[in-house]
C-alpha cells in the first residue's frame, strides 16, 4: 500500500484526496486552516493543521514516509514554490506540483520539482481533441504534452500487421495496447494483425496523435 501527503486541501487537493482515498491508499492531507480538512476525515486519512511553508512543520511529519507529496496550493505561489523546495531539501522522495501557468511550472521545476501538473490545461487539452477528432474515444495527459491516446484503427490499417505498416517509425507513436470491447491486451507484438473491430491505445506527442488523425482514413465513431 502506498503512502501520499497532500498539502492544500483546496478544490484539487480535496479531489485527489477523494481518489487516492477510493484506492485504499495511506493519506495525510495539510493546511493551514483546520475547516479545508474537516470534510475529509470521515475518509479515513489523517490530517494536519499548520503552515507547510515552516521547515518545522514538514520536519514533523515523516517526509520519508511517503512515496509521494502532492503541492496543492491554490493561488499563494510563493508558498508552492517555498514548499516545494522544502519537500526536496527535508528528503521527499518525489515532489508533484500543481500549477495553472507556465511560468508557474518553470519555476517549480527550478525549486524541485519533480512533476509538474496542470489541472485545468490537461483537462481543456483533453476536452478540446476528443471533441475535435470523431476517432479519438479517450485522452490521457502524461507528461509535457504527451498522450496516452484510444484510436479506431485507420481503415488502411486492417489486416496489415504492426511490423508490416513499421507503426513506430512510421507515425512516431507507440502502441501500448489493443482493446476490444472491455477487453485489453499490452504491448502488441510486431506481428499482431489490426482488426477492424478493436481500439488502440497509442502513447505519443499530441502533435503526432494529430498528424495521425488528419492524414490516414478513418471510420466515423460509433458512440
Amino acid at each position: 500500500m502506498k503512502s501520499f501527503l497532500i498539502i492544500g486541501m483546496g478544490s484539487f487537493g480535496h479531489h485527489l484526496c477523494r481518489t487516492f482515498a477510493e484506492t485504499d491508499c495511506e493519506i495525510m492531507v495539510a493546511d493551514i486552516n483546520a475547516e479545508a480538512v474537516e470534510d475529509v476525515l470521515v475518509l479515513g486519512v489523517s490530517a494536519r493543521i499548520g503552515d507547510c511553508s515552516n521547515p518545522d512543520v514538514l520536519a514533523s511529519f515523516g517526509l520519508n514516509l511517503f512515496d509521494a507529496c502532492f503541492v496543492c496550493m491554490g493561488t499563494d505561489f510563493q508558498h508552492s514554490l517555498e514548499i516545494t523546495s522544502l519537500l526536496k531539501e527535508m528528503g521527499a522522495k518525489k515532489v508533484f506540483a500543481k500549477a495553472d501557468q507556465d511560468i508557474q511550472a518553470k519555476f517549480l521545476r527550478k525549486n524541485g520539482a519533480d512533476i509538474v501538473i496542470y489541472p485545468e490545461k490537461d483537462i481543456a487539452a483533453q476536452l478540446a481533441v476528443e471533441a475535435s477528432y470523431d476517432n479519438i474515444f479517450d485522452c490521457i495527459p502524461f507528461v509535457d504534452n504527451y498522450y496516452i491516446v484510444e484510436i479506431q484503427p485507420a481503415e488502411e490499417w486492417i489486416g496489415k500487421s504492426v511490423g508490416e505498416i513499421n507503426f513506430r517509425a512510421k507515425y512516431n507513436l507507440t502502441i501500448i495496447a489493443t482493446k476490444k470491447g472491455t477487453a485489453i491486451s499490452p504491448i502488441p507484438p510486431v506481428e499482431y494483425v489490426f482488426q477492424e473491430d478493436e481500439h488502440l491505445m497509442v502513447l505519443g506527442h499530441m502533435d503526432d496523435v494529430k498528424r495521425v488523425m488528419g492524414t490516414v482514413g478513418h471510420k466515423k465513431k460509433n458512440h
